[in-house]
């Protein structure tokens, strides 16, 4: 809906709990005048000590429509409006696997969602983008940035194309965007839009209350890969101060580098796969590909972690990802800014709750490893039975994640100055197993408020600590504050941050199997 000015007003005399908020009045962006409202009309369970003063806008166009002619083109500039934009609803969000009740999938889906408890435009609060892990939207409850504004700080979220639309690589699009550009390459669609949320924010986030110099980037899986993509990128020079990389980043020399989400393909192979996709749905030039209707490309399941042959993923291009994960960070080629990143117990191969067998965890370490490696990886991880077999093996995969994150930031360290904090999450959600995938993100966001799980007293708590970490790092760059146990930079000690059922500093693994994962990764290609 579009509001008048005079429907405006007409609405604002209702607005409860009148005051300074900023849903009192009509921001200007640089498109056109935005209309947001009031996020909670009584207190979150919970309780946020600002929650009467956080002001939400959804749906804020920050690029044209990707439809048509824009079709695995760069995002292009939204078109500008005159009447009053009323931001009271989720805007589309773009296709992929998922559909739900709440929103409408459409390729005019390139747009954000803004959560401020600033009661001025010259507030200039510290900003934090969240970028969605694999499958979700903007729109998804557990990414309300209620608990997050209530601390001061200017919450974004937004939606980007992922799956074909926002992958596709070929050499016709190559071409195409090498005019546009001057880069010979395609398929990096998602990673430009990642960048265009972070170029709209910091034009226009003043007038939300926020500091477009003070804007750091957060992620989660998926999410965690572009915020990783946005911290590397030549594109986002002098646009971010800060980046969190939740269950994102390894040793590039990792083999779990080219399956988990942070993956990519090189130009050749991205291009190779399109030719072979749109052969698939009968077409052989990107003129039909752009007139095929948006259920074509969607039932084609050319989404990333699908059954499909088609696994469409970000493309080293040389332009948006300026290099190899190793030579990134061999060279320096990242912004350097401080980084939070680390792991939750229980993913990239940990499973809580595993039963196998000796022979299943023989079978994997052979799998896993060649020559003398399984024998070596079987003395630090010894089992004789099913109950330690299950044991040892999401021992190693833990480990793995540990020392890796921190070999990770130790090669950051040797071209960066800014520090690197690592983390290693344990706390397990009401009605879950164990500290899985995705787990930290309600209390990182301090709002479980949001979303239907049976919380309790220790959750609340848990929440406060995770969320206040976080706030801290966005607001000054360092996560550590008063009450909260410190936080060492892993760049400077062999330790990870332990969060979720304990806080403080923990070895990331003994000595030995440190210096076991040391040698097996030297001897592995880089990533």
């Amino acid at each position: 809906m579009v509001l008048t000015p005079a429907l405006a007003s007409a609405m604002l005399a209702f607005t409860p709990f009148a005051s300074a908020a900023l849903y009192d009045q009509v921001i200007q962006t640089n498109n056109g005048p935005v209309q947001g409202y009031a996020a909670f009309n009584s207190t979150p369970t919970g309780g946020l000590t600002h929650w009467k003063d956080i002001t939400v806008w959804k749906g804020i166009p920050f690029a044209a429509t990707t439809a048509g002619e824009n079709r695995f083109r760069a995002p292009q500039p939204a078109s500008s409006w005159n009447e009053t934009l009323d931001a009271r609803s989720w805007g589309n969000v773009c296709p992929s696997a998922t559909s739900g009740s709440d929103y409408t999938i459409d390729e005019d889906c390139l747009n954000l969602n803004i959560w401020s408890a600033a009661n001025s435009t010259n507030a200039k609060l510290p900003v934090v983008m969240w970028s969605y892990p694999a499958g979700s939207t903007a729109a998804d409850s557990l990414f309300d940035g209620g608990g997050i504004a209530d601390k001061g700080i200017v919450y974004v979220n937004y939606n980007y194309r992922t799956g074909s639309f926002g992958w596709l690589a070929t050499p016709e699009l190559s071409a195409e965007f090498a005019k546009e550009s001057g880069s010979t390459s395609s398929g990096n669609w998602g990673v430009l839009d990642q960048i265009a949320a972070v170029k709209w924010i910091h034009k226009n986030i003043a007038a939300f209350g926020g500091d477009p110099d003070q804007i750091t980037v957060m992620g989660q899986s998926a999410g965690s890969a572009a915020t990783q993509h946005i911290l590397n990128s030549p594109l986002t020079k002098g646009l971010i101060k800060g980046a969190i990389i939740e269950s994102g980043v390894r040793d590039p020399r990792d083999p779990l580098c080219s399956s988990l989400a942070e993956n990519y393909l090189t130009l050749e192979a991205a291009e190779a796969q399109g030719k072979k996709y749109l052969a698939s749905l009968n077409v052989s030039t990107i003129t039909e590909m752009r007139a095929l209707p948006q259920s074509d490309l969607i039932t084609g399941l050319a989404l990333f972690g699908s059954s499909s042959e088609f696994q469409f993923t970000a493309t080293l291009d040389h332009y948006a990802i300026p290099d190899t994960y190793w030579n990134t960070l061999k060279k320096g080629l990242a912004h350097d800014v401080p980084v939070i990143t680390g792991n939750t117990k229980d993913e990239n191969g940990a499973t809580y709750g595993l039963n196998i067998s000796m022979t299943t965890y023989l079978s994997d370490l052979n799998s896993t490893f060649s020559g003398e490696w399984p024998q070596k990886f079987l003395a630090a991880y010894p089992a004789h039975d099913s109950t330690t077999a299950s044991g040892a093996y999401n021992s190693q995969f833990t480990d793995r994640s540990k020392v890796g994150t921190w070999f990770w930031a130790r090669l950051w360290a040797s071209a960066r100055t800014s520090p690197v904090y690592t983390y290693i999450w344990d706390h397990a959600p009401p009605g879950g197993q164990g500290a899985p995938h995705e787990s930290e993100i309600n209390y990182v966001h301090n709002n479980l408020y949001a979303t239907d799980k049976d919380w309790t007293k220790t959750d609340y708590a848990v929440a406060q600590k995770m969320n206040s970490y976080w706030v801290n790092f966005i607001k000054t760059g360092n996560p550590n504050g008063g009450g909260l146990a410190q936080w060492y930079p892993a760049n400077v000690t062999q330790t990870v941050q332990h969060v979720g059922n304990g806080w403080g500093p923990i070895p990331i693994a003994s000595k030995s199997k440190v210096a076991l994962f040391k040698a097996w990764f030297s001897t592995l290609h880089k990533y």
